[in-house]
């Protein structure tokens, strides 16, 4: 009987509990290795599960192509998005970003042929340029390329690479590296300097709108605290040949 109350009081006290009460929030990303993983065990996978396990919120990370990811966001399918260019809640209406960036992203050109100085998005014009699906930044600076071949995820961007269909790909500078030494494109290299530098974000359903202030302020904690520095240390320097001192940020 002593037994029988216990497990009783216990359970009514995980009931009672944060994590009981709320159910994993569901984040999509289109990102890969290093910076997202199957194992939830990349760069920005271990930022967010640390930013929302300290409000004590579990979250799940999947992985979708860029355009689903973000419709799935935005239709509630999903809880949120990441990781994604400002001003997005224009184009889809039902999320809300969250307003301290997780990075900086460098969109690269990566080619095998060519060799020339990038000094804006119109030096790609006379190319046939490969991008994802889904990324409008690119969607919208690139219009005009010679050719423009877009799609569904970043291994099909980078085959087109290695297997001549492409003059160009652009793509993500730390990921597109990656990527490079996972197919083994030996001849591939990165053209300089990046088409664009951009802050980046998570997005948040709206119906997760009193979450966005709480999560913003745990993000800035951890890189005040150096937390993002040291998740940074541990997911990309193995990756990277030079050693990494700061988070990006």
């Amino acid at each position: 009987m002593r037994k029988h109350c216990l497990f009783l009081v216990l359970l009514l006290l995980w009931q009672a509990s944060p994590l009981a009460a709320q159910p994993p929030l569901s984040l999509n990303t289109f990102a890969g290795p290093p910076l997202s993983t199957p194992g939830q065990t990349g760069y920005y996978d271990r930022m967010l599960v640390e930013a929302f396990s300290r409000l004590k919120i579990p979250v799940t990370i999947g992985h979708l192509p860029a355009e689903r990811s973000l419709k799935n966001a935005d239709c509630g399918i999903d809880d949120g998005d990441f990781v994604r260019i400002a001003g997005l809640e224009k184009i889809y209406p039902n999320l809300i970003m969250v307003p301290e960036q997780l990075d900086d992203f460098e969109f690269v050109a990566f080619t095998r042929t060519l060799n020339l100085p990038v000094t804006s998005w119109a030096t790609l014009t006379p190319y046939h340029v490969g991008i994802v699906r889904g990324w409008k930044i690119l969607e919208e600076n690139l219009a005009g390329v010679k050719k423009l071949i877009a799609v569904k995820n970043q291994e099909q961007l980078f085959l087109l690479l290695k297997n001549g269909r492409v003059d160009v790909v652009v793509y993500a500078g730390k990921e597109g590296a990656a990527l490079i030494r996972q197919l083994g494109i030996a001849d591939a290299s990165a053209l300089a300097p990046p088409l664009a530098v951009r802050p980046m974000y998570l997005y948040l359903n709206k119906k997760h709108a009193g979450l966005v202030s709480p999560v913003a302020a745990e993000l800035k904690k951890m890189k005040e605290d150096g937390t993002c520095a040291d998740i940074a240390r541990q997911t990309l320097s193995a990756v990277f040949s030079e050693k990494v001192h700061n988070a990006p940020h």
